[in-house]
């Protein structure tokens, strides 16, 4: 696979393998040869009457690869007519996983799993035969056996569509194929260009088709004869798959229904055309690639989806019946008729994107739709390589339910399932990995964070780890066992397999991973242990079974052993049993029990600690359900001792005879696990024991409340986990001796649960007999309420601490929370509660039973009178249960079903009088069945709509005036639905079924209108949002906990359209498509809805309705999001003959010169503009990073001169502004922005200077031609409007400040004689302003519909410019008249042929020519004059948003981080055509020069007047200097682009080293603030930083502290990682050397205090005096302490969040460090919102027995504590919360910052202060070791300070 040149054109396989030898391919069965009659050569033949015992296997074993990497998969094969066939396809994607693509005539449906796609095969029939008749008239082809008269076939299937589609993985190459009976098989090969089996070589010629064009004919040597005169088509079938044809309800491999020669026609031209190959997904198979697609790539959907044209339902119907065939089509031939559009237009299929991996909606032609089944069906996009233009048909954006996905699984309470005997600890002991009924949980200890492994169909019955825990390993219970394999650190399933085995139980690993075990029940119910190769699972996802064996003895567990891989032990009823395997063979020996052979065996367990001993040496232990443990000796299978674990003894008058050893009864062992020192053991009493290996005695012991099912010791002894049968999850800490518990969780279904959103709690009731209440933020159970009667439904009252239960015995009980006693008990009710709840004021409760009876209480009293009990209103049955009723939103509406199944109801909710009756069963008059009502729910903003689902698997709704059914979904779900839920603002829908949730659009108007999750194995009861709409519950097998990802205000990809009424009394007053034409598609773009039919819908025409219909049909509808698009034509609801409809809005498109006073802003009619502000879809358009601070406005900084410490140098580069870099190469400026700071550096001396003048992020810079003036532009928190500062270069003085726009200015520009300034603003408000150079006065300013991106001044004239944006190009004309200037606008769309787009960067080419780029990589040529676009390329993959020209050289830079210089002289040679042309397809070439790549996306740049020089700048933070034709780059400026931690110097200041969030340190020189050299550590933060005390640079290294815990040191002089250590397993917060480097100090955030060595790296102490509260600082200085009467050499404190300081003396030589102080400060209870401010402290270097300490307190100060004395001796009081602090060696100096981005540098003796502003709060600062220095750190804006004093 090295060179694939030798796979093209093609490879025939059957050649390439030499088939006819087996030597490198196998047979099996009846496989023979034979000369076919129609081929006229020898074909093999396989056959036989089970299909999987004949087949040809390619490659000859599954260890091996074919390694063909052709696209295209050709079979040249004939069914054996009347029998069956399969053929097995493994396919390898690039990031190595193994996928099974099958197809048979024996698979009745499509069915796929993360690893697996079936696919039906559906026989063809020859042509006129009676088969072919039958085949036509059920528009199918032929399911089951094949026809007698079943053809030779040239099966075509794309393997990287299929890939892609199905699973959204990326092709790498073919492995194998398996070719089982019945078949006749001529050959197979594979190749990469699309071939024509119906074309013949010199039909080829002719038609051009050549395989430089990506296809072709067949080879001849492949090719199918065809006598003279006959044609292919009429002798053979051609398949290919993916296909254009009819489809069935599922997908299915068929013949296409449009004829040969038409499909191959449109077929050719749309693989030369397009970019994509669409095929058809019918409805139910959406939902399972959604499904899998959710699994194996948990990525969002790109938002640039292709545009398409399309049509909805008007009345919002999404039923799938026949009848509408005929509506759509009416849309269809409407479009058709229109102006402005095509059949070509509807027909053609526009491409797709390759990130989008979603199900696309696109529409038929006419002729198609006609055709339609029953089913809706969509068609999936895939990429294809080899198109090399896009289509230049028109396209609109489709629309789909955003984001996606909408829900993100955080939480899941629960745990067991198919039992409680499976946990496991990771190797690093800070995850436990258990099973939560069919989902796998890996949980860290720490942070209660959940992992997810989703994949498993059943209840999970079995886990193991290998030794380096990398590989995890699961069984799920069932008929049918399946084994999956995971990676554990990503998650991804390497491998999925079947045994021919149910119940499995047992999994066990070797330690290397390399061998798994398994032990589950035959179809004879006999044991079977299989051992399976899992060596190569990694890489290649190959399982191979290495021994299988049958048995009939009992095995509870099995273990392969740790020391031999081929070596494993049993036990279970009655034995004790040692297994190994040999050649194949698994054969096993008894251990000889003796008197103890009738004893039940629970557990197994190896003794650890003899690594490398020799089996002879090895002990096993047994535990048993009597109470004994067994010491067995493993080489001589002999039992050395046996123990037993007897209860405490207690004397009873009645029993006098003492327990013996063998007397008595036994507690019985569950579980039992070794480490190298004790032994720990579970036991039936509940109790978790820790034993010596002598089991001499307990010597520590820990009660459950149940049984313990497991006990397992973590890697390092310290942690024991412990598992009950009671649903519980915990461990207990050897060394502190405290018990956590991790997991609580209802041991039976969860059968309904209410929310609390007050206290933010949720209660649940379970049929295991209990009523829980658990806190929603840490989801810890707070109460348990246990009842011998079954709980069936709880309701929290909406105000109070008050919740209700009812019960199974139709017993209503009220209880107090916080009393937790019972208020109330009501037994009115003669059957099981099936509905509960409150009204949502609180002064009402309501219960219904399952014998029809519904009451009323008065919960506004303690005691909940009941008001009115009615019988037999509500429909009998415990299905609707637990939530039977709902109540409207105002409280006055109760709806509920009944009195009978077919009935709704809605009562007054005061009086439960009946107020309307709605029958559901007569709604569809076409069914055959009854439809009957299943759940009720009102919408909560809508009172007028209530929901109702339906047997029929329907969700029907209703209006609550009239009882008119004003709309209806089907096929909701594959059975019924189990729960209805409607979000606050009536945007989303959930409903239950098929044991997903599903999410949906509640208008229902977009393509694809739900989402599907997955997780729960058994029915859902309920689910519902909470009440804050974030989160979305469900409970079932367990509490599932989704975060709701939806903005609140903004979740669509465009607004929806209104849901439409058609009155029949108005139907005149639709509009014309002519009148359509002019009102929306005046801009030339295409149609976003589709035209309104001339009638309505056929199903759900109700005449002409009331009012009240009318105006609950109007609410349904997103009105204000209907005005505010321009998209939609939304109709008026008046009536009469005067009635006139017409769009709300339109699109604005400026095609006239707008003029604009002087001072007057020319604004278009607010009736055309956007009021809902979308950010643009492009990198180009600058957004503020977000910040958390502000600043404090009554702070006032020093007077110039007087500033106590001078700005020295800004470190970094802001990659987040955009045109921030500026750079005259004639004048040598060179100025850049770093936060609110814009530097101006000089590269000869590398010295700076600094304008300061903002207080926000800089977003843009724009320097004159003659470069003495520099204008900046930020955001001004003082103000709403952004600030424009004009610098001159010379003195850095500010002379004068403007401000018009109120959102970030996106660009500024000067003009060639620099008269003018340019501003535009961003997308909240796009404006174009003009300023005057010598007052800086606004001249004039224009309002444009769209955002722009970027815009520039003509370099030959200044009266013209030109600007880019969402709309296209802007035209502008500057016209002067006096004094006044006025700006003429002129808007041209982008050229069709680039799609939909944002322009996103231009520049001029002299006068005439423009380049504009656009954000998919094209850049299109503009005629000045005609303003016409005449040619476009695809100059990259991603956005362009730099472009620079000058003479005949363009350069782009892209978000693909590439930066290209193009020659671009042809194209300023030729003439501008009247036709867009591409530059492939004309013959103007634009020529590549050169190209580099660098480390981010680029967003500035200037280039000298050759372009061979220049400066680029990236989102990474770094400014590059870029040297074309010495072809070099170097790095200017370099920055961080993440958040900065910490900064220090070294001790002798010639360096300082930084860290950051993206897990980089980095160390600098001083005097130059140069990059010496860069350490990064993927995927990790790093948080601290610090010198070693060395002066010597040779020896000198930096200290970094990680987020996973570890400690790594780097030697400056090598450049290298010199040691490793991981002392923690939390983040790590502090870290620093002892005084005089014998030792490095570091602290978690858990608390603890770690002192390593640096000899070896070992941890030689844990200090555990702050643990529990993350330590913020730890300072070493060198002391001698003897005046505190402790011996030590150095002095070291740390610090906690918990207000604690403790000091240390310590002498590390001699092994000492005792506590000398401990500090505790007082504080309130903190009620902030964010994080309390830190706790700080430091020794005052001028005193080192002084203390300086400041945090969280009674009082904002600084204390100054004696460590002689023991008090306090001075505060400083300061007015914010410190966030750091640092102490200067020199004029007793403090610099204090704090949130409020307000540095103080405080004079400690007299208290006298000066404030330094910055860009952000600061949350590090520090004094060089002399003092003389400062660092202060603003996010990742670094400054150094020169310190002179106050």
């Amino acid at each position: 696979m090295a060179s694939k040149g030798w796979q093209h054109p093609y490879v025939n396989i059957f050649k390439h393998l030499k088939v006819e030898e087996w030597k490198k391919s196998s047979k099996e069965g009846d496989v023979t040869t034979y000369t076919d009659k129609t081929l006229k050569c020898s074909v093999f033949r396989i056959k036989g009457p089970v299909p999987t015992n004949s087949y040809i296997l390619l490659p000859k074993n599954s260890s091996q690869s074919l390694g063909l990497t052709g696209r295209y998969l050709y079979l040249l094969f004939r069914p054996t007519p009347t029998k069956y066939f399969v053929v097995h396809i493994d396919v390898t994607a690039e990031e190595g996983q193994v996928v099974r693509l099958s197809f048979s005539n024996m698979f009745k449906e499509f069915k796929s799993t993360a690893t697996w796609l079936q696919f039906p095969y559906l026989c063809g029939a020859a042509k006129d035969s009676v088969y072919e008749s039958t085949a036509k008239s059920a528009r199918q082809g032929l399911i089951g056996p094949a026809p007698i008269s079943v053809r030779w076939t040239c099966l075509m299937l794309d393997l990287e569509c299929m890939l892609l589609s199905y699973l959204n993985r990326s092709y790498s190459h073919l492995k194998s194929i398996k070719l089982c009976a019945n078949m006749a098989v001529k050959n197979l090969f594979t190749s990469d260009l699309l071939l024509n089996p119906g074309v013949s070589f010199s039909e080829a010629k002719l038609m051009g088709l050549s395989s430089s064009r990506g296809t072709g004919p067949v080879p001849r040597e492949m090719a199918f004869p065809v006598p003279r005169g006959s044609s292919w088509h009429d002798l053979y079938d051609y398949i290919r798959f993916p296909s254009d044809g009819t489809k069935l309800p599922f997908d299915s491999i068929q013949k296409g229904s449009q004829s040969p020669e038409l499909r191959w026609a449109s077929t050719q031209k749309k693989h030369l055309r397009q970019k994509s190959d669409c095929f058809h997904l019918s409805k139910p198979i959406q939902d399972r690639v959604s499904l899998i697609q959710q699994i194996t790539t948990p990525k969002s959907v790109s938002s640039n989806q292709t545009p398409v044209v399309t049509s909805i339902p008007e009345l919002g119907m999404v039923s799938t019946h026949r009848k509408e065939d005929v509506l759509i089509h009416n849309h269809i031939q409407h479009q058709q008729d229109s102006p402005g559009s095509s059949s070509h237009q509807v027909t053609s299929r526009p491409s797709c994107d390759a990130d989008n991996g979603g199900v696309h909606v696109y529409v038929h032609p006419c002729e198609e739709l006609c055709k339609q089944g029953d089913e809706s069906e969509e068609y999936f996009c895939t990429d294809d390589p080899h198109v090399v233009h896009l289509s230049s048909s028109k396209q609109t954006k489709q629309k789909q339910l955003l984001p996606d996905p909408i829900l993100h699984l955080r939480r899941i309470i629960g745990f067991g399932g198919a039992n409680t005997k499976h946990a496991l600890w990771t190797k690093s002991g800070d995850e436990v990995v258990y099973p939560c009924h069919a989902v796998i949980i890996s949980m860290n200890i720490s942070s209660k964070q959940q992992r997810f492994f989703i994949g498993h169909t059943d209840k999970v019955s079995a886990l193991a780890f290998n030794g380096h825990t990398t590989l995890l390993a699961s069984a799920q219970t069932g008929s049918h066992g399946v084994v999956r394999v995971w990676d554990h650190q990503s998650g991804n399933c390497l491998a999925m397999f079947r045994i021919h085995a149910h119940s499995m139980s047992v999994l066990s690993f070797s330690y290397s991973g390399s061998i798994l075990c398994g032990v589950g029940k035959d179809r004879h119910s006999k044991t079977m242990v299989v051992v399976w190769n899992t060596l190569h699972v990694n890489k290649e996802g190959i399982v191979t079974v290495l021994a299988k064996a049958h048995t009939d003895v009992d095995i509870h567990t099995m273990k392969v052993a740790f020391f031999d891989e081929t070596r494993m032990v049993s036990c279970g009823r009655d034995n004790i049993r040692l297994w190994r395997m040999r050649n194949g063979t698994l054969r096993s020996c008894p251990v000889n029990l003796g008197e103890y052979h009738s004893l039940d065996f629970t557990d197994v367990a190896f003794e650890e600690g003899i690594s490398s001993g020799h089996v002879d040496d090895r002990i096993l232990f047994a535990s048993s359900r009597s109470g004994h443990i067994f010491e067995i000796d493993y080489s001589r299978v002999v039992i050395r001792n046996v123990r037993r674990l007897l209860p405490a003894q207690e004397q009873h008058g009645d029993r006098r005879e003492k327990w013996t050893f063998k007397t008595g009864p036994g507690i019985a062992i569950n579980s039992i696990s070794l480490s190298a020192s004790f032994c720990a053991t579970g036991s039936e009493d509940g109790f978790l024991r820790l034993w010596p290996l002598d089991f001499s005695s307990v010597f520590l012991e820990a009660e459950h409340e149940g049984p313990v099912s497991l006990v397992s010791v973590s890697s390092d002894s310290l942690q024991v986990l412990a598992a009950t049968s009671t649903g519980n999850l915990g461990f207990l800490d050897v060394s502190s001796r405290g018990y956590n518990t991790l997991m609580r969780s209802h041991t039976d279904t969860v059968l309904g649960f209410s929310l609390d959103g007050i206290r933010r709690h949720l209660t649940t009731a379970s049929s295991d007999g209990t009523v829980r209440i658990w806190s929603m933020d840490s989801l810890h159970q707070l109460y348990d309420f246990v009842s011998e009667d079954n709980p069936c439904s709880v309701a929290f009252h909406p105000s109070e601490q008050v919740f209700s239960c009812g019960f199974s015995s139709g017993i209503i009980r009220v209880f107090d929370i916080s009393s937790a006693k019972l208020l109330v008990e009501h037994k009115h009710h003669r059957g099981e509660v099936v509905g509960l709840t409150f009204s949502p004021n609180g002064e009402f409760m309501y219960s219904a039973c399952s014998q029809g009876s519904l009451a009323l209480y008065n919960s506004s009293e303690e005691d909940h009178n009941v008001i009115r009990v009615v019988c037999n209103v509500v429909a009998r049955g415990t299905e609707r249960a637990p939530d039977a009723l709902t109540v409207s939103s105002n409280s006055r509406c109760l709806a509920f079903v009944g009195p009978s199944e077919y009935i709704v109801t809605i009562a007054d909710a005061r009086a439960l009088d009946e107020l309307l009756h709605v029958d559901v069963s007569i709604l569809d008059v076409e069914s055959p069945r009854l439809d009957s009502a299943l759940k009720v729910c009102f919408a909560p903003a809508s009172t007028e709509h209530v929901l109702v689902s339906t047997s029929a698997n329907k969700v029907l709704w209703i209006s609550t005036k009239t009882g008119r059914l004003l709309r209806e979904v089907s096929k909701v779900h594959k059975n019924q639905c189990s729960s209805l839920a409607v979000s606050e603002d009536n945007r989303f829908l959930l409903t239950a079924g098929d044991n997903a949730v599903k999410v949906w659009d509640y208008s229902m108007q977009l393509h694809i209108n739900s989402q599907m999750f997955i997780g729960h194995s058994e029915p859902i009861r309920q689910v519902s949002f909470t009440p804050d709409q974030l989160a979305v519950v469900s409970v079932g097998d367990a509490i599932f906990f989704w975060d709701f990802l939806a903005h609140p205000a903004d979740s669509l990809t465009e607004s929806r359209s209104p849901l439409r009424v058609n009155h029949s009394s108005t139907r005149k007053s639709v509009q014309s498509p002519a009148e359509l034409t002019q009102a929306q598609m005046s801009n030339g773009m295409p149609r976003q809805t589709a035209p309104l039919p001339s009638s309505p819908p056929p199903r759900l025409d109700i005449g002409i309705i009331d009012q009240a219909d009318h105006e609950a049909l109007g609410s349904l509808s997103l009105c204000e999001d209907a005005i505010n698009s321009p998209n939609i034509p939304v109709l008026c609801t008046r009536s009469g003959p005067s009635s006139e409809c017409r769009p709300a809005t339109s699109y604005l498109k400026v095609t006239e010169l707008v003029t604009s006073s002087q001072l007057n802003t020319s604004h278009l009619d607010a009736g055309e503009m956007k009021d809902k502000v979308v950010r643009p879809d492009c990198y180009r358009h600058f957004i503020p990073r977000f910040k958390t601070s502000s600043l404090d406005q009554a702070c006032v900084t020093p007077q110039t001169g007087e500033e106590g410490m001078r700005l020295k140098a800004v470190i970094g580069y802001n990659g987040n502004g955009r045109g921030n870099m500026v750079w005259s190469a004639d004048k040598g400026l060179f100025a850049y922005s770093c936060g609110c700071i814009v530097v101006v550096e000089y590269l000869h001396t590398g010295s700076q200077k600094h304008l300061r003048g903002h207080n926000e992020e800089v977003s843009c810079l724009a320097v004159t031609n003659d470069a003495q003036t520099v204008a900046s532009a930020a955001g001004d928190n003082s103000s709403d409007r952004c600030l424009i500062c004009i610098w001159d270069v010379q003195s850095g003085a500010c002379r004068s400040t403007i401000s018009h726009h109120r959102g970030a200015v996106q660009c500024l520009a000067f003009s060639r004689d620099d008269r003018y300034l340019l501003s535009v603003g961003d997308f909240s408000e796009p404006e174009v302003a003009l300023w005057s150079t010598k007052s800086f006065q606004l001249l004039s300013s224009v309002r444009v519909s769209g955002p722009i991106h970027d815009a520039a001044f003509s370099p030959s004239t200044a009266s013209q410019l030109a600007c880019v944006g969402t709309m296209g190009v802007y035209f502008c004309l500057l016209l002067s008249q006096g004094l006044d200037v006025d700006l003429k606008v002129q808007c041209v769309k982008a050229p069709a042929e680039v799609g939909d787009v944002e322009m996103t960067a231009l520049c001029y080419h002299m006068d005439s020519y423009l380049f504009t780029s656009t954000n998919k990589g094209h850049v299109c040529v503009w005629d000045v004059k005609s303003l016409r676009c005449f040619m476009m390329w695809e100059a990259d993959e991603g956005e362009i948003g730099v472009l620079q020209c000058q003479g005949n050289s363009l350069l782009t830079g892209s978000n693909t981080r590439w930066l290209r210089m193009w020659e671009v002289e042809a194209v300023c040679d030729s003439k501008p055509g009247q036709k867009v042309s591409n530059e492939e397809n004309s013959e103007t070439t634009v020529g590549l020069e050169q190209e580099i790549m660098l480390d981010g996306t680029m967003v500035s740049a200037a280039f000298d007047n050759t372009m061979d020089m220049g400066i680029v700048g990236t989102t990474a933070g770094t400014l590059w200097y870029i040297h074309w034709s010495g072809n070099s780059s170097i790095r200017l400026v370099s920055g961080h682009k993440a958040k900065v931690n910490d900064v220090v110097f070294s001790s002798n200041e010639s360096h300082f080293a930084t860290c950051s969030e993206d897990g980089s340190v980095r160390v600098w020189s001083a005097p130059s603030n140069e990059l010496v050299v860069q350490f990064q550590v993927l995927s990790q933060a790093c948080g601290c930083v610090c010198w070693s005390p060395s002066v010597d640079m040779d020896s000198a290294c930096v200290a970094a502290g990680y987020g996973d815990g570890t400690l790594r040191i780097f030697r400056l002089i090598s450049s290298e990682m010199e040691m490793k250590m991981q002392p923690h397993r939390v983040a790590v917060t502090a870290i620093q050397y002892s005084a005089y480097g014998h030792v490095i100090l570091s602290s978690g955030k858990n608390g603890l205090v770690a002192i390593s060595s640096l000899q070896n790296g070992a941890t030689i102490r844990v200090i555990r005096d702050h643990k529990g509260a993350a330590i913020t600082t730890i300072q070493c200085i060198s002391k001698q302490s003897k005046n505190f009467g402790l011996d030590g050499k150095e002095l070291w404190l740390a610090a906690s969040v918990d207000r604690r300081v403790s000091v240390w003396v310590a002498d590390w030589l001699k092994n000492k460090c005792d506590l000398l102080d401990w500090l505790t400060f007082p504080a309130p209870a903190y009620l902030g919102d964010d994080k309390p401010p830190p706790s700080l402290a430091a020794f005052c270097p001028t005193d080192p027995s002084l203390v300086v300490y400041t945090g969280f307190g009674v009082e904002k100060e600084l204390s100054f504590y004696s460590l002689d004395t023991k008090q306090i001796v001075k505060k400083i009081s300061i007015p914010h919360w410190a966030t750091c602090i640092s102490l200067s060696s020199k004029n007793q100096l403090i610099a204090v910052g704090s949130r409020e981005r307000v540095l103080k540098l405080i004079t400690s003796s007299s208290g006298r202060f000066q404030n330094f502003l910055h860009n952000d709060s600061l949350q590090t600062c520090h004094f060089s070791p002399s003092g003389t220095l400062l660092f202060t750190v603003a996010y990742n804006e670094i400054l150094l300070w020169e310190v002179q004093g106050l």
